[in-house]
């Protein structure tokens, strides 16, 4: 019998993927659970395992080309088993409408009907009657433009026979949310002209970087930022600090100030709630959170990751630090699992770990508070009504206003402050 294995939903809102490496080719004998290809998706670098064992008989896709959930990867043939006519064919059902799609030529490296963008269905009942014309969308869009509260008649599609896809609802909802500018033509999507060869270099974006750009814009136009700014002197707790680096390396820990960052931001959330929440605006409510997932920020050569440290809460300063490096080199290296980056409820991002001493940080959305660590500065200070030498630590602390006040910000500050301040105070609790 002959089987068509396409590219599975991982979760996370993940809908495609690049092909980075085949592991199988046509006439190679597989065990179910055998790697089939390797994806690079926005998240994660991942090996799809086969779901059967057999002997593939045709790939679909080449390295480097882009693939959605639902795609064809492989057809195997699966010994032992009876061909059934109707298995024949690729049966694809999505938002009450099916799709037959007849396997072709078995040579061929394209992409057969599947769930997702190039497949037509007929108008539902969502698409606005006033429109008086016939909107060519799949479930997939449709649904996305009910969820973003866009109206998909008054997009114009740029799909095949003016389909409306994916991409044309996340414009439309991206230019909804930035609102009209007085003297400011819409932007529409154009190709950016390219200077003369050996003027320029061109890189195309990687998944991951393509992502970063798409939430950097739903973030900063879906959540009104305000960011507020502060410096704390931290002298006591560089030599706390100090005094435990060395004999903590000799046991291969590397103790970073990030882990008594990250138990004072914990400790100010447990008072604070309205900085660990998420607001849930179709529905009219907050959700506050009663765990504590902190995020946290990593430069890596492919992009921004974020990996998340899950209820950091439970964990003492030891292990904070050695979950903050195990955790950041497997992020530079793509070898952190889905699972890892996802269900953050604050985030923390250390810009002055390179160069920097104020930023303001964009929310890691749907979070509703993001802190900035700076870099820490030789500078005097008043101590005791005398000048005296000190170490400071810029912060900035950006929240989503639709919830948190300014007050409310102001006293997490303080909180946060006063517990890097005084360290010992802070082990204790």
């Amino acid at each position: 019998m002959l089987y068509i294995f396409k590219f599975p939903d991982i979760g996370e809102g993940i809908t495609e993927g690049k092909i980075l490496e085949w592991h199988v080719k046509k006439g190679q004998e597989i065990k179910e659970g055998d790697s089939v290809v390797k994806v690079e998706t926005d998240k994660v670098v991942a090996d799809i395992p086969s779901p059967r064992t057999g002997v593939v008989m045709n790939t679909f896709g080449k390295v480097g080309e882009i693939i959605n959930v639902g795609n064809a990867l492989i057809e195997v043939e699966i010994e032992g088993e009876e061909p059934v006519e109707e298995e024949k064919k690729v049966k694809v059902e999505e938002g009450g409408f099916g799709v037959v799609g007849e396997i072709e030529d078995a040579t061929t490296d394209a992409f057969l009907p599947a769930t997702g963008e190039g497949m037509e269905a007929p108008p539902s009942a969502e698409a606005p009657a006033e429109t008086g014309r016939k909107v060519l969308a799949t479930p997939v869009a449709r649904k996305m433009a009910k969820d973003l509260g866009v109206d998909i008649g008054s997009i114009k599609g740029t799909g095949p026979a003016g389909r409306v896809m994916k991409a044309d609802i996340q414009r439309a909802f991206d230019e909804k949310q930035q609102g009209p500018r007085a003297g400011v033509k819409p932007v529409t999507a154009t190709t950016v002209p390219v200077p003369a060869e050996g003027r320029t270099e061109v890189e195309e974006l990687s998944q991951i970087r393509k992502t970063i750009a798409k939430r950097m814009v739903e973030s900063r136009f879906t959540a009104p930022h305000t960011t507020s700014f502060e410096e704390v002197e931290i002298s006591r707790l560089i030599d706390i600090r100090n005094e435990k680096k060395e004999q903590l390396a000799e046991q291969g820990i590397k103790l970073t100030y990030m882990p008594f960052i990250i138990k004072a931001v914990v400790l100010a959330l447990k008072k604070h709630k309205k900085l660990n929440c998420r607001l849930d605006m179709q529905n009219n409510r907050v959700i506050y959170n009663k765990y504590y997932n902190i995020g946290f920020a990593v430069d890596t050569p492919d992009g921004l990751t974020v990996p998340v440290i899950k209820d950091a809460d439970k964990k003492s300063i030891i292990e904070l630090a050695q979950e903050l490096v195990d955790k950041s080199e497997r992020a530079r290296d793509r070898k952190l699992a889905l699972d890892e980056l996802k269900d953050s409820t604050f985030s923390i991002t250390n810009y002055g770990s390179i160069a920097g001493i104020h930023g303001v940080p964009i929310i890691n959305y749907p979070d509703v508070a993001i802190l900035g660590i700076g870099r820490i500065l030789k500078k005097p200070i008043v101590k005791d009504d005398q000048i005296v030498p000190g170490n400071v630590l810029p912060l900035s602390l950006s929240v989503d206003h639709r919830i948190v006040d300014g007050a409310d910000a102001a006293r997490f500050f303080r909180d946060v402050m006063t517990m890097l301040a005084d360290p010992v105070a802070m082990l204790v609790m």
